[in-house]
């Protein structure tokens, strides 16, 4: 299994309208498309509280691929972003990182 971490950065003000679409439609459409969602944490201490962490799990890097193609130009999606940016932008800066699971973790 490989853990896609992706770390949104919000554009101040706007993680309300990020947190939304999520819960809303963004989760919904993770599912149409098969995509498994391991995880989803916004920043109670640390750096900034501007940022929305969550962890997506793959079989492989092709799935990966496969998966997050569809996503992105699925009609429903692209209206739903739309729609949740009409008020400007939500995000300032994705940091994706792919991760495996060690021999000790309980995750894997």
């Amino acid at each position: 299994m490989i853990y896609e971490m992706r770390i949104y950065t919000c554009l101040p003000g706007r993680m309300p309208a990020l947190l939304k679409r999520f819960s809303d439609h963004t989760c919904a459409l993770f599912e149409k498309h098969g995509m498994r969602q391991a995880g989803f944490f916004t920043t109670l201490a640390g750096e900034s509280n501007n940022h929305l962490t969550y962890f997506l799990a793959w079989e492989s890097l092709a799935e990966r691929e496969t998966k997050w193609d569809l996503f992105g130009r699925d009609p429903d999606w692209i209206r739903v972003r739309d729609a949740s940016e009409r008020d400007g932008p939500i995000i300032a800066n994705v940091s994706t990182q792919f991760l495996t699971p060690t021999a000790f973790s309980a995750v894997k």
